[in-house]
């Protein structure tokens, strides 16, 4: 059979779609060859595909339609191109990458076991008492693992559990603190800054972190809005949205919400899918995935691997860990390293599988999985006696020996290996790549590359929309709060209902004043949860340069404000008037502030918190135990006089003493307003039930003691009196607003500082 002849079986009896791992070389001649290794000849990019973006793409069966209404994008906002240096460099379609890993190597430590005393420690047979610490003190998980991704390919990790896979990936993605990992990671010969990594590269999570009540289209533009470049207008966002929508397969979900357990929403496909479109919404040069399949069936598995072929083809490096592919998503993949215990045991294509283990003495039947066969064989080896030393030493053995000549990266004559990095990318945008930061009509981006796509005031308006959209749509998360301040406050309006000015009444006011103050605080608790909800989501979307952790502090903070101008009029109104508080109007919008600015401030102490802490029962327990110290200290239950020195500096640093003392000082200030008169002096003591007639005489043998007339009416205690009883003598009660106000933007501050410390999303 004529070699023509051979080709065209081979293309009629498979897919529709050729790949050059399907063809043997001796299939082709020289020139068919050079045709598979042209880049002229790869795949366009994301840009180019908005172009025919009218396509149908159907996934073995399954069609997936695309509208009329995106048919055609001009993604050069401006209609500018490369200059003429990168034109006459570049050929007319997508530009080679090759992405290569050299010897990378990763430890961790492994704690000791506590040693025990001698006395207690166990004896063995021979009489020798064992010791705890005979562990090995570091473990590797990547031992010297070397290979290659290039663009157009999937490559994928494959083993067991505890292998490396999702280390590997870790690795390569710059997850990994540098000063652990050994070993060298280059694109195109270069070795990768990681400034410049986050920006042409995204990272999709093993789980599917997504807001539940944003639709799929909603989901996708929010995150267009964020890694898209800033030259782009909002309609070619928007369309840019359309056509992946289209590429992943989702126009029957487009306005369906993502859902949780409470919420039904998307199927778990349909989930994966709108995860990796939010990673490669800006159309990544390189694209990394932890386990993609993990927890699909088989027919969204192939969907979902299917998305990566064709983000691949346009001119993407993608590389992921699987855990065991089915037959036919093995068909899609290029090139397959299998790890033991962080060993390579095989690196290269599916195809080369068969002859690898024929060569190695252990052939795999006709009929079996390559991929099943494979994991099994290794699983054996790592449980028997010598391990996986052969197969690791005939795996470097094996390529050494087939190792042939690596492809030739030019066309038209002209030489891609002096392409520099830079040049390549600048050349890929300007053939259409979103690379975030960038222009298409700005070959040099990388000169001038900008680490985020927006500025800071852009992400605060794209955060605050989704925010505000989300809390919308789950109006629960600020209706428990409010529901708890209201009936809160009409619990104490109901106890303290309009309170006199006796001497009890004054206790009670100075009861429901440290009751209220410390509530606003307690309620506050409730939000605990809210950024334990969104860290990784947070630490997915900052970890690759969406938006600043300080647009994002900001956008927390304008967010909560509204909620919390509506829990302090509620409380405020419900309980000023009903306990008869001093002051009249402005009393009353001083209280209101006061009242706001506890709110304030006990927010961002638990927002501080939730950076700090991540569970949410050790967060209440938390927050509970530190609200209660902060009660004691503020100066209700002891003055300040009567406390112990060595515990001033808590008083001092009390939430709740600066409120309290303001409310206070806004309810006792009046000088000319009388608390306690003559007749009232007794009615904290035993003589309270004594006739008015004997109180008078008591009173005129007081003052005839005292030397001057004390009356049943003459007054005896004013609120200022109350105030230097109280130890509030300090500040006033404008200084005590201002502090409170203050101490919230200080826990805001530092919540900054946690994220930028704390979410950095890297193994040590």
């Amino acid at each position: 059979m004529s070699r023509a002849n051979s080709f065209s079986e081979k293309k009629l009896g498979g897919s529709n779609r050729i790949r050059p791992s399907d063809i043997e070389l001796e299939d082709l001649d020289d020139s068919s060859v050079n045709d598979w290794n042209n880049p002229a000849r790869m795949s366009p990019t994301l840009g180019e595909l908005l172009k025919r973006v009218g396509d149908s793409t159907r996934i073995e069966g399954d069609l997936i339609p695309t509208t009329s209404e995106h048919r055609v994008i001009d993604m050069n906002e401006h209609g500018g191109g490369a200059d003429d240096s990168f034109s006459n460099k570049i050929p007319s379609r997508s530009v080679p990458f090759v992405l290569s890993f050299n010897n990378l190597t990763y430890s961790v430590k492994v704690p000791t076991k506590m040693r025990l005393p001698t006395c207690f420690r166990r004896k063995n047979k021979l009489g020798d008492e064992s010791l705890a610490s005979s562990r090995p003190s570091t473990k590797t998980l990547l031992n010297n693992i070397s290979g290659e991704a290039k663009d157009g390919e999937i490559l994928a990790v494959l083993g067991a559990s505890g292998s490396g896979k999702s280390t590997l990936i870790d690795a390569i993605a710059n997850r990994i603190a540098k000063g652990s990992l050994k070993g060298t990671v280059t694109l195109n010969g270069e070795v990768l800054q990681s400034r410049l990594q986050k920006v042409i590269s995204a990272y999709v999570m093993q789980d599917d972190l997504l807001y539940p009540m944003l639709t799929v289209e909603e989901t996708l533009m929010f995150s267009a809005e964020f890694r898209l470049p800033r030259s782009l207008s909002k309609s070619k966002k928007k369309a840019r949205v359309q056509a992946l929508v289209d590429q992943l397969g989702l126009r029957n979900a487009a306005n369906t919400v993502i859902g949780d357990e409470g919420h039904r929403g998307v199927s778990g496909g349909e989930r994966r899918r709108v995860s990796i479109g939010t990673d490669i919404i800006h159309d990544p040069i390189l694209l990394f995935l932890d386990e993609p399949t993990s927890g699909l069936d088989s027919t969204s598995a192939f969907m979902v691997i299917k998305v990566l072929q064709r983000i691949a083809q346009s001119g993407s490096i993608v590389m992921m860990s699987i855990h065991q592919p089915s037959y036919r998503i093995l068909g899609l993949l290029d090139r397959v390293i299998f790890l033991s215990r962080g060993q390579t045991v095989f690196n290269g294509r599916p195809s080369n599988l068969p002859r690898f283990f024929e060569d190695f003495g252990h052939p795999i039947p006709e009929n079996e999985n390559k991929t099943e066969f494979a994991l099994d064989f290794i699983r054996e080896q790592e449980v028997s006696p010598a391990g996986t030393k052969s197969l690791v030493e005939f795996n470097k053995t094996w390529i050494y020996m087939n190792r042939k000549n690596s492809c030739t990266y030019s066309a038209n004559g002209v030489d891609y290996r002096g392409l520099s990095l830079k040049e390549a990318i600048s050349a890929s945008i300007s053939k259409g790549k979103l690379v975030s930061g960038a222009t298409n009509n700005d070959p040099h981006f990388t000169s001038t590359m900008e680490t985020f796509a927006n500025p800071p005031w852009t992400e605060i308006n794209v955060l605050n929309r989704r925010s505000l959209l989300n809390m919308k749509r789950m109006p629960e998360l600020v209706g428990i709060r409010l529901g708890a301040v209201t009936i809160t406050g009409f619990i104490l309006a109901t106890v303290f209902w309009h309170l006199d000015n006796s001497p009890r009444g004054l206790q009670e006011r100075l009861g429901f004043f440290a009751f209220a103050m410390s509530t606003t605080y307690y309620t506050c608790a409730e939000a605990l949860p809210v950024f334990l909800t969104e860290k990784f989501i947070f630490m997915r979307e900052t970890a690759y340069n969406a938006y600043r952790r300080s647009s994002y502090v900001l956008s927390r903070a304008i967010v909560d404000l509204p909620a919390l101008v509506l829990l302090s009029v509620a409380f405020a109104v419900i309980t000023y008037w009903s306990v008869g508080l001093a002051g009249g109007f402005h009393g009353f919008l001083f209280f209101f502030l006061i009242i706001l600015a506890s709110f304030w401030a006990g927010s961002s102490f638990v927002t501080f918190l939730s950076s700090v802490i991540s569970h949410v029962m050790v967060g209440y327990t938390v927050v509970v135990a530190v609200l209660a110290y902060f009660l004691l200290f503020s100066g209700f239950f002891m003055n300040r006089d009567r406390m112990p020195v060595y515990w001033l500096w808590f008083h001092y640093i009390s939430l709740i003493k600066y409120p309290f003392e303001a409310v206070l000082q806004n309810e006792f200030a009046d000088p000319n307003k009388c608390f306690i008169n003559g007749a009232q002096i007794f009615d904290t003591t035993p003589l309270k039930g004594f006739p008015m007639e004997l109180k008078e005489k008591l009173l005129k043998s007081i003052s005839s003691t005292l030397g001057f007339e004390l009356t049943p009416t003459t007054c005896v205690t004013t609120g200022m009196d109350i105030l230097k009883d109280q130890g509030v003598t300090q500040l006033n009660k404008w200084n005590c607003l201002l502090i409170t106000v203050a101490w919230g933007v200080f826990f805001r501050i530092l919540f900054y500082f946690f994220l930028l410390i704390g979410s950095k999303n890297k193994r040590r």
